[in-house]
């Protein structure tokens, strides 16, 4: 292993692009730590000290941010609005056909719909910065602290801190986007992967403080068998056979290959985690918005979701969440993959499943296929994702439990095809890959 990190250094178009992918890598975790203009760096640190923020949708955006959400510094929003933007594009696909339209059109229509999710991102990280800077003024960004985090709220601040954290958004999107184009594996999935790793080691040192060494261990092999379960579940697939019909062009004969249609088991990544999380936040806000503030009785139904809907180690919120995943899981890769649309490419190249005909047969053969192969990767993504709440129930810890849910699924998938980039271009240089 060690030598293969070597030849991948010794080969200089491959250093120059690792070289490149840490740099901007650098630069985006120091971003995290240089306070938005206007804010009272102090002031944050006490209230940092003194509170959490309690909304598992804040904790969430938090760690996506690397930290810089509750610091308000000038990457606070850091990625969640380029992934917001990026999802709404893809199921406009759905809605709009002009969006379909472009998709199939290849490159060319590609690159608009890209243009068209960079718009929506720099609109999001206004309308976030805006959010943001309302709820820092308020003091409900950090609930349970009275001290000012922007001392000064005269409107000429207040545009400024929104310009500046919709700024250091589109500064973030661009820095992905570069990663991707000079550097190694996919940019904005390396800058998640950094912010959550960034937050790994302080959540296990908070472990080590809260709860001594036994739990810390219990809490490694925990996370030794999560990090197995979904390097085996997330390399896992369904390979359908296909085979190709031989037909000539011209004077060659083309064709008669054989090939397959590999399904994974999550092909729906960690997009319906999010989703349900996001719609589960939902009611929480209703009813904060609906308790009173004069001193008046707590509405009953406001009490009750309160109690049963807000709490990350309630029986009804741990159901409730999982059967989300479950529903967005079937709902996302109903959108994602289209049988018909497959089935219509096969045809069309002279394709076929043996033992299904061509065309509607096959659509339907691959929508049985799907829907099986679906269940499991739906139950595991709930599994998974309940890893946190049962922590947090066990051994009282941090709903940010390291080992579990958005992080582990994506530090994982990241590092995997990271790997993979790097792997295959050790190949085409060295005839010997990193892993062996």
């Amino acid at each position: 292993m060690l030598s293969a990190f070597g030849r991948a250094f010794r080969t200089p178009d491959l250093r120059r692009k690792l070289l490149f992918t840490l740099g901007i890598v650098t630069i985006f975790r120091l971003g995290a730590f240089i306070p938005a203009p206007g804010v009272s760096y102090n002031n944050v640190q006490q209230c940092l000290q003194l509170t959490k923020g309690n909304s598992s949708l804040q904790q969430m955006v938090n760690m996506f941010s690397g930290g810089a959400l509750l610091q308000v510094s000038i990457f606070a929003l850091g990625i969640m609005p380029y992934i917001t933007a990026s999802i709404i594009v893809q199921l406009l696909r759905v809605v709009i056909p002009r969006f379909q339209e472009l998709y199939d059109e290849g490159a060319s229509g590609q690159s608009k719909l890209t243009q068209y999710t960079r718009y929506l991102t720099i609109a999001l990280g206004l309308l976030n910065a805006t959010t943001l800077v309302s709820l820092a003024r308020s003091g409900q960004l950090l609930q349970g602290c009275s001290l000012p985090l922007i001392p000064d709220s005269s409107i000429v601040t207040t545009i400024l801190l929104v310009i500046t954290l919709t700024a250091g958004t589109g500064l973030i999107m661009w820095m992905g986007e570069l990663i991707t184009e000079k550097g190694i594996g996919n940019g904005m999935s390396l800058l998640i992967f950094t912010s959550i790793a960034a937050g790994f080691v302080p959540a296990m040192n908070g472990i080590i403080g809260a709860k001594g060494w036994g739990t810390f261990l219990a809490v490694l092999v925990v996370g030794l068998v999560t990090v197995a379960l979904v390097v085996f579940v997330e390399q896992s697939q369904r390979r359908i056979p296909v085979q190709y019909a031989k037909r000539m062009v011209g004077r060659r004969t083309v064709g008669g290959t054989t090939t397959y249609i590999p399904i994974k088991v999550n092909m729906a990544g960690v997009i319906p985690v999010i989703f349900a999380s996001s719609i589960l936040y939902l009611p929480a806000l209703i009813a904060q918005f609906n308790t009173p503030t004069d001193g008046r009785p707590i509405p009953d139904w406001v009490a009750w979701v309160n109690n049963n809907l807000t709490r990350g180690d309630h029986p009804l919120y741990m159901a409730v969440y999982f059967l989300l995943i479950i529903f967005f899981t079937y709902f996302y890769v109903s959108i994602t993959f289209n049988p018909e649309e497959v089935s219509d490419n096969m045809k069309k190249y002279g394709g076929f499943i043996p033992g299904i005909r061509a065309g509607r047969p096959t659509a339907e053969y691959l929508q049985y296929v799907l829907s099986r192969i679906t269940l499991p990767g739906a139950l595991y993504l709930g599994i998974v994702a309940l890893i946190p709440l049962v922590a947090l129930v066990l051994v009282q810890a941090n709903q940010n439990f390291p080992f579990g849910g958005t992080s582990i699924l994506i530090m994982v998938g990241v590092g995997l095809e990271t790997v993979k980039q790097i792997d295959a271009q050790l190949q085409q240089r060295h005839y010997e890959g990193l892993l062996r």
